[in-house]
């Protein structure tokens, strides 16, 4: 994609990638990056948030962009699992340089088949309410889940990706009701900010690989990492 460009469109592209990790342009595909150019710039325009839903094949294609907050995960989630949505793939991009803006995709369907147009306007339409903060998605779920039990099993670790050189957070557990949105609740209750995620799910366990910025975009010390994986784990067993 990129090779075919006009030489202003390349050139504009690669200013683009600077405000990513050093990692985006060399390991994210061209497409994906052409992609969410467009979508800052469609954003750029609209001056909200880009929440759209489309079908691909017999799953359906949520596509995300706004500027990146802490809580931004646990309400996207909150709302997939409210509307009982089956999550396949997870991949986000997130900007380390101002105007820290946020690309997420999300391969879902609900029983096994793509969303119907209503229910994809209904979630997108909950995504825009909830960001403008017409209603709490907390209060929303606990109508219809019950969270007083923790989760099972949960293993956490922090370390420095030799590679990428981001502060990384891996969550492991068994596949369980509202685990990814409990993963990102507890995320926002540490105040981090994530900017490149990775979803792997095999024989009934999930792992969740989160780079991260702590509290105000800052970096995150192995020291403050520890205690943050020791504190993700403890909220999603529910012993703190």
């Amino acid at each position: 994609m990129a090779a075919t460009l006009k030489s202003s469109n390349l050139d504009l592209l690669k200013r683009f990638n600077r405000s990513f990790p050093e990692f985006y342009e060399q390991f994210v595909s061209s497409e994906a990056q052409f992609q969410n150019l467009q979508l800052a710039y469609q954003l750029y325009r609209a001056k909200k948030p880009i929440v759209e839903i489309s079908p691909e094949g017999n799953r359906s294609v949520f596509q995300f962009a706004y500027r990146n907050q802490s809580f931004l995960l646990s309400d996207i989630f909150g709302i997939l699992l409210a509307y009982g949505l089956k999550i396949h793939s997870l991949s986000l991009y997130g900007q380390i340089q101002a105007p820290m803006l946020v690309f997420i995709k999300i391969s879902l369907d609900r029983n096994n088949q793509p969303l119907a147009p209503n229910t994809a306007g209904n979630v997108c339409r909950a995504v825009r309410e909830a960001l403008a903060g017409r209603f709490e998605v907390e209060e929303m779920l606990a109508v219809e889940f019950n969270f007083a039990e923790g989760l099972a099993e949960v293993h956490t670790e922090f370390y420095i990706d030799p590679v990428f050189h981001l502060p990384t957070l891996i969550i492991e557990a068994k596949e369980q009701e509202g685990l990814l949105y409990r993963a990102m609740y507890a995320i926002w209750q540490e105040d981090l900010l994530v900017i490149n995620a990775n979803l792997v799910s095999w024989r009934g366990n999930t792992r969740l690989i989160l780079y991260l910025f702590g509290p105000n975009e800052s970096a995150i010390p192995e020291y403050l990492g520890q205690r943050i994986a020791s504190n993700v784990r403890d909220r999603l067993l529910h012993l703190s």
